[in-house]
């Protein structure tokens, strides 16, 4: 049975990024508003992981007046790939603090991004300030990078990151994103044969492997088990923004299929934003994903 849910992005496009403590209960109770029951949870760098952390006990009395389970926590620790090894070894550290508040919350998934490698952006970066879409990326390779070095980093940290999960009770999930070290589904297959533990499972979002021009079904099908979570949004693969389901040439009647065929019984997230008319598109969306399963005999809990 798969789980319907409402994933952060719906807060940041609402509030900003990191949304505050205050707005982000607001951004819970418009969740509940929307219909949901299951939702996301993040925690961007050490400065808003600490206030999420200090102010859990009120958001989660929140989540449990409005009837909400938070199934999926996301701390976003860039230095968890950092070439600099104070800084990463700090990172890793706060994952513990994360793996904390996910189990506070009895989340099932807790997730991490693989960031954007360490080059010099002349104009604009992939996520710098807030989640951004269909920008053209000009970058410089300094001439002591090294793509080995940082790939090496990235196998050891999610390794650690994968096992400290794994202790927590949590599976652990990294999600490809347009602009970052890991971007498509094959070189999350790569990164998963160099880190060899079975707690490393995969985000498949949509929006973002639409955009890399992934078939979609097929991507299920080279994933398989290691779909931990989906993220769930649409464009027309030209660039990739996040928008409201059937509004633009996404098959997901194609990718619930393939999920349909391996049994997947995780979140899947409505990770719709940016977009005019916010909440009407989410409520649209969400009907549209109801009727999805419905027809396609797959069991949801909404």
């Amino acid at each position: 049975m798969v789980k319907v849910g409402c994933c952060w992005l719906y807060a940041i496009s609402k509030y900003g990024y990191p949304p505050s403590i205050a707005d982000t209960m607001q951004a819970l109770k418009g969740m509940k508003a929307l219909g949901f029951k299951y939702v996301e949870l993040e925690g961007v760098r050490e400065e808003n992981l600490r206030e999420v952390y200090e102010h859990r006990h009120e958001l989660k009395a929140l989540c449990d007046d409005l009837g909400l389970i938070v199934d999926n926590f996301c701390p976003v620790l860039p230095d968890v790939v950092s070439l600099d090894e104070q800084k990463r070894q700090h990172a890793l550290s706060l994952f513990d603090l994360a793996c904390e508040i996910a189990n506070f919350f009895g989340c099932t998934t807790i997730q991490t991004d693989s960031f954007t490698p360490p080059l010099e952006f002349e104009g604009p970066a992939p996520y710098k300030q807030m989640v951004d879409f269909g920008i053209q990326f000009k970058v410089k390779v300094d001439l002591q990078f090294s793509w080995e070095k940082q790939w090496q980093v990235m196998v050891d940290s999610f390794r650690t990151l994968a096992q400290k999960a794994s202790d927590a009770g949590l599976k652990f999930c990294l999600e490809p994103r347009v602009g970052e070290m890991i971007s498509n589904t094959d070189a999350a297959l790569r990164l998963f044969d160099h880190v060899g533990h079975e707690n490393l499972g995969f985000v498949l979002d949509t929006g973002h492997l639409h955009a890399q021009k992934e078939i979609l079904p097929l991507s299920v099908e080279k994933l398989g088990k290691r779909i931990f979570y989906v993220h769930l949004s649409d464009n027309d693969s030209k660039t990739n923004e996040h928008l409201g389901l059937g509004r633009g040439t996404v098959d997901f009647e194609g990718v619930f299929l393939a999920l349909k065929k391996h049994g997947f019984s995780g979140m899947v997230g409505l990770d719709i934003g940016r977009i005019p008319d916010l909440d009407d598109e989410m409520r649209r969306s969400r009907d549209y994903l109801l009727e999805l399963l419905t027809r396609l005999g797959i069991p949801y809990d909404a």
